[in-house]
């Protein structure tokens, strides 16, 4: 019985800890990273305005084969919405819509339905570091409300894997 109650004395400090801890962190935040590309930045920037290509480099997208897709509007055009359902919990169900397109850069909004509802904002960028070298970046910010802004601490790792992974991917398709 005193084993019992010393482990659920430290699990309640633990817990008070992080809500405490919680209580001072940020309620936004922002994971982003990036890969130069050795091609030229308007090949680049052609294929990655296309929200469809995105199924052939995302990390999400390759999660689930059988994951249904469905398309609304013009591709590569503000109010093109892709939406995705999905069986795996990982995946869910949601849609991704693009907000604003420029020469060098696509803004989207992120709306998951599944396993969780939450919005977030993300964009990818292109920008000629040379001639025949493309920087992309890709990144999603949002907000978490207290007390699971605590997740901040984690969102680099959760998300930040899966945006590399598929810059990578992207990488390796543009300089086959």
């Amino acid at each position: 019985m005193r084993i019992i109650k010393k482990i659920l004395i430290v699990v309640g400090v633990i817990i008070a800890v992080l809500l405490t801890a919680a209580l001072f962190m940020s309620k936004d935040y922002a994971v982003e990273k990036s890969i130069t590309i050795n091609k030229p930045k308007t090949q680049v920037y052609d294929y990655v305005k296309y929200l469809k290509n995105q199924n052939d480099y995302s990390k999400w997208a390759s999660m689930d084969p059988a994951m249904k897709k469905t398309f609304t509007g013009t591709d590569a055009t503000p109010g093109f919405v892709a939406a995705w359902e999905s069986k795996n919990k990982e995946v869910g169900r949601g849609a991704q819509e693009i907000k604003k397109i420029d020469a060098n850069r696509i803004d989207y909004e992120l709306r998951f339905e599944e396993p969780m509802t939450d919005v977030a904002d993300a964009y990818m960028s292109t920008d000629s570091v040379a001639p025949d070298k493309t920087l992309v970046k890709w990144q999603i910010s949002g907000h978490m409300k207290y007390p699971l802004n605590i997740m901040g601490l984690f969102m680099n790792k959760m998300i930040g894997g899966d945006l590399e992974t598929g810059l990578e991917n992207l990488k390796r398709l543009q300089e086959k």
